[in-house]
């Protein structure tokens, strides 16, 4: 059985590409932050950042929350491949015993994090919204309703248990998982959804520049050539402002006026599930538990009634606005402003008024 006593701290898989950070390597350093706290104060917050001449990433780590940083720097890594990244930091993982490990549940988090806990022969929850600590009462809760025996699990020799909660069932219930037989325990979390600490210039903290043992042979792929797609990236998550159209614009074309609408507003444009299912925009612009939950400053719900996985995947948003025809639609009642009428006669109103004195005093 796993000696939980040689685990301890938190990583983050800090993500970057060409040089930049991911906003959710710096909301789940946050996030970090926050468990380390709740575990004890002995309990480091570890950035590890993985890649090629990635020096000028390490003050802004620290100023975000890392209270060390392990560097992985190699040629051989300079651009993101499963073998060798799953390689070096499956490596670190054994020599250091982190408790616990969160990645981002993007693409590359997506695909990297599975091939790691499957070599340290251990539990991944995928897509958590929420990450708690476990309290001795949770324990003894398990041990009581749960079909899995606890038996023998004492608070003293149980470690610390991470809950680790996740939309099941296309989002209409919350699961909440746990890894009590193996370590590290590691989940992916959406983007979007865990705040980032505020940013402090000057910080410094521990630098590990820990060595890869790495050959291109461990490596089975080449990267011959980086293209990027040609079509425009949506950028829900990092978006401030975000116009959402629903089955209440009618067809496809009503889409024309929400583009138009986020334009105007400087924001970017987002889809209910069932705008997407209708085949009206790119899923790739849907927002809610089975797209991309969001937080912007400003969230405008047009025509969407507010099924509850479009509600949960927006409801952090600072201010809500809401255009319907129907007053009593969920979205309504979870509006700051509901505007109840035709979206086609309402938005292109607000579009002729909009200034930025709009943006100031919504944003106050």
């Amino acid at each position: 059985m796993t000696d939980f006593k040689e685990y301890k701290n938190v990583w983050v898989y800090t993500e970057q590409r060409e040089g930049k950070l991911m906003n959710v390597a710096l909301e789940l350093l946050g996030e970090g932050n926050r468990l380390a706290h709740d575990i004890d104060k002995g309990t480091k917050v570890c950035a590890v950042l993985i890649g090629h001449n990635t020096d000028h990433l390490i003050d802004e780590l620290f100023s975000y929350g890392a209270e060390d940083v392990i560097q992985i720097d190699d040629e051989l890594l300079e651009h993101y491949n499963t073998d060798g990244y799953a390689k070096v930091l499956t490596d670190a993982i054994n020599e250091y015993k982190p408790e616990i490990v969160l990645f981002g549940a993007t693409h590359i988090g997506r695909d990297l994090a599975p091939r790691v806990a499957a070599r340290l022969d251990t539990g991944l929850t995928a897509d958590c919204t929420r990450l708690d600590i476990k309290m001795k009462d949770y324990i003894n809760y398990l041990d009581t309703y749960t079909t899995c025996s606890l038996a023998g699990l004492e608070e003293d020799d149980s470690g610390t248990w991470l809950k680790q909660t996740r939309p099941a069932f296309g989002g209409n219930l919350m699961a909440t998982i746990t890894t009590p037989d193996n370590r590290p325990q590691m989940a992916t979390v959406r983007p979007g959804v865990m705040d980032m600490l505020d940013k402090k210039e000057g910080v410094e903290g521990g630098l590990i520049k820990y060595q890869a043992n790495l050959s291109e042979d461990d490596i089975h792929i080449e990267i011959l050539k980086v293209i990027k797609e040609a079509k425009e990236i949506v950028s829900l998550t990092d978006a401030q402002i975000i116009c959402s159209g629903g089955r209440g614009l009618g067809d496809a074309s009503g889409f024309a006026l929400i583009e138009k609408f986020a334009k105007k507003v400087g924001g970017v444009v987002g889809a209910s599930r069932a705008a997407v299912d209708s085949g009206w925009i790119d899923n790739t612009h849907q927002v809610g538990q089975t797209g991309t939950t969001v937080k912007p400053k400003i969230y405008f719900a047009c025509g969407i009634s507010g099924a509850i996985q479009h509600l949960a995947g927006m409801q952090e948003s600072d201010i809500i606005i809401a255009i319907n025809k129907d007053p009593d639609a969920p979205m309504m009642q979870l509006a700051d402003y509901a505007v109840c009428g035709d979206l086609k006669k309402i938005i292109p109103e607000i579009i002729d008024q909009w200034d930025e004195d709009q943006v100031s005093y919504l944003s106050q």
